[in-house]
């Protein structure tokens, strides 16, 4: 990996300039590196030296050739030059890199803060199916918990299940009042194949029958009413559904490979009387006071630094004050409690400030053996627990679309009310944007859409019953996948054509949902997902296969295995490497070196298209290495040797960033 060299390098840097021009560490210039656009410039470039002129009050180029002539780092760091406009350009000990990396180098670097990180991820309402809109809520997440690992965090993945609030009061209304069911019916239903799809449809019908008559949404209101108390006939129903629709919802994303460590129910937060103790803090801090008079009368809030775009009065929040009010209700009149004032008592456990603590069992077995727990009111009969606390962590990432920007935050400033300025600066919303389908797609899905509404995408609505169910589009790329690869290896057994198709399927929806700026609405396509051209995941895969089947024919063509490729490389000439014949093959070798720099990247941005960004690049740079470098049939040895040992680097890294991915590259394409 790259990153301990670019420590390396400021480090040699930051020396030489105490020692040239007596800069104490608090006083030091950033020392930024760049890579330069032509590799006869060098490897890597500082800019340093621009930031100094105008304090020092020399030319650029001047400093660069003091700070060129007085730097010295650990032995094979490189050589550094000062150029004429006065970058600092370091030509790497290309031998000495490469042998150190493509012989070992570890698979993940500690780079970042190894404190406890908790990532909330897909918090899918459980009253339907998953939709499209789901699947980037988790690639996302799960992406980011991949890229926090590799750097070194200790990560809890929660998923948190709102199982008391309006669409879940919405499903029981449906199957009691619509439907006539009674519990025993709907546990009878929900051992049917594909519950959350009967729940989906059921869910757009209770819509459209409360537009038909306003009174009937009485029935709503009594049953969220009959959800806070945990009233037995509703509370009763209301499980099996939950339980049901979640259990559901986790087989759609394990088929995707995203699993989760916990589980946490808003049902054991209300039980459990979090919110209860949240609210004793809050109020002992000041953070919320009770209104006197005016239209929020009787209503606990909290004063607010601005206004939001959610402060508008509705029958969801029980009446908000005007905006230059700077009021939010916590506590309605009524003592019933805001979604920001459940949300608040969450964060404050997920951060350990609480002084609760939830119940614990299992819940089930993951795909890969991983145990998944969730919450529970009360204590397990067999005294059983997790061998290491939930929660208690040192920074929060909340993976939730920018509609919930504002409460976002809200929370963040509820910290800081109860000061803890710290837990704020750590408290994360990873926001991004909707996914919409492109109209190809949308029809290959049977989704009718207006043709004049000038939208160049359709967007969905799982409340009106339009929205696109995540398992049906997994299954139609699913299919196209095998299609191809049934065309291209019709000598496959039907059941590796499959798995080899679902492999494909999924790393081209997870590519697709990370390869997009996450503040860009997205219109997924499935052709383009699927494409084994461009910016796609089979392209990746494709590349990653095509490395491998380079060194087979190594081993099958002149009995070279990869472990023998690899130790060989001590005492192979260095002639392959040097001078412009063997700048492909050192090109791809330094790209493959950034992997860990490029994690770190993501992470610190937030921008996790940056990874996808550079997978792509690094395929294509293979690529063009694979038609202008041939390995295979090279005659001369030395030259084959260090090519291949090129395949093999590029082939361990690319698979690694594709496992960040969440994707991996089947055997065949």
């Amino acid at each position: 990996m790259i990153l301990p060299l670019h420590t390396d390098l400021r480090r040699a840097i930051a020396s030489a300039l105490g020692t040239l021009y007596g800069l104490a560490p608090d006083a030091m210039p950033p020392i930024v590196i760049e890579y330069p656009p032509n590799r006869r410039m060098g490897d890597l470039a500082v800019t340093v030296a621009f930031d100094l002129a105008r304090t020092l009050r020399k030319a650029p180029r001047l400093i660069a050739a003091e700070i060129a002539a007085a730097a010295t780092g650990p032995a094979g760091l490189g050589r550094l030059e000062a150029t004429g406009t006065g970058y600092l350009n370091l030509f790497l000990d290309r031998p000495r890199f490469a042998r150190a990396r493509i012989g070992g180098d570890p698979p993940a670097a500690a780079a970042g803060d190894a404190a406890k990180t908790i990532v909330e991820h897909t918090a899918i309402n459980p009253n339907k199916a998953a939709h499209i809109g789901h699947l980037r809520n988790a690639a996302l997440g799960d992406t980011l918990c991949r890229l926090l690992r590799f750097r070194g965090a200790d990560v809890e993945v929660q998923n948190y299940i709102d199982d008391t609030g309006v669409q879940v009061a919405d499903v029981v209304v449906g199957l009691r009042e619509l439907e006539k069911k009674d519990v025993d019916d709907v546990r009878r239903l929900a051992e049917e194949p594909r519950f959350d799809d009967y729940c989906w449809n059921l869910y757009a019908r209770v819509t459209r029958w409360y537009e038909e008559d306003d009174a009937r949404l009485s029935h709503r209101r009594d049953a969220l009413h009959d959800l806070e108390r945990d009233a037995d006939s509703t509370a009763a129903m209301a499980r099996v559904v939950t339980d049901s629709i979640v259990r559901c919802h986790l087989r759609t994303m394990a088929r995707l490979g995203i699993e989760y460590d916990l589980l946490s129910w808003e049902g054991d937060i209300l039980r459990l009387a979090f919110w209860d103790r949240a609210f004793e803090i809050l109020k002992a801090s000041g953070a919320v006071r009770l209104q006197a008079d005016g239209r929020l009368a009787g209503c606990w809030v909290m004063p607010i630094d601005e206004p939001g775009e959610a402060e508008a009065p509705s029958d969801a929040d029980g009446g908000d004050p005007d905006a230059d009010a700077r009021l939010k209700v916590i506590v309605r009149s009524n003592g019933t409690v805001t979604y920001v004032g459940k949300d608040i008592a969450y964060q404050l456990w997920k951060f350990g400030l609480l002084g609760r603590d939830f119940h614990y069992r299992r819940f089930d077995a993951q795909p890969s053996g991983r145990p998944l727990w969730t919450t529970s009111s009360a204590a397990a009969p067999d005294g059983g627990g997790p061998t290491a606390p939930f929660g208690r962590a040192a920074a929060v990432y909340n993976i939730i679309d920018t509609r919930q920007s504002y409460l976002q935050r809200l929370l963040v400033q509820a910290l800081v009310a109860l000061d803890h300025p710290a837990e704020a600066e750590r408290s994360v919303h990873f926001s991004y944007e909707m996914v919409a389908l492109s109209r190809n797609t949308a029809a290959a899905l049977g989704h009718a859409a207006s043709a004049d509404d000038g939208k160049p995408f359709v967007e969905v609505s799982g409340r009106k019953g339009l929205g696109v169910k995540a398992d049906d589009l997994l299954d139609q790329v699913t299919e196209r996948a095998q299609q191809e690869v049934a065309a291209r290896h019709p000598d496959l057994p039907a059941v590796e054509q499959r798995r080899t198709a679902e492999i494909i399927a999924a790393a081209a929806v997870r590519y697709f949902m990370i390869k997009f700026s996450r503040g860009k609405v997205i219109a997924f396509d499935i052709d383009e997902a699927l494409s084994f051209e461009g910016e796609t995941g089979p392209y990746l895969q494709y590349a990653t296969v095509r490395a491998r089947k380079i060194l087979q024919k190594l081993r099958d063509r002149h009995g070279l295995e990869t472990a023998d490729i690899l130790e060989g490389l001590a005492a192979a000439p260095d002639a392959p490497l040097a001078g412009p014949a063997g700048d492909e093959l050192w090109g791809l070798v330094l790209e493959a070196a950034r992997l860990d720099e490029i994690a770190d990247q993501a992470v610190r941005t937030l921008e996790l298209s940056v990874l996808a960004k550079y997978a792509f690049a690094l395929a294509q740079r293979f690529n063009g290495f694979y038609h202008s470098s041939p390995v295979v049939a090279e005659p001369d040895e030395a030259v084959r040797r260090w090519r291949a040992a090129g395949v093999a680097w590029f082939e361990a890294q690319m698979t690694r960033a594709l496992a960040l991915m969440g994707c991996e590259a089947p055997d065949r394409m």
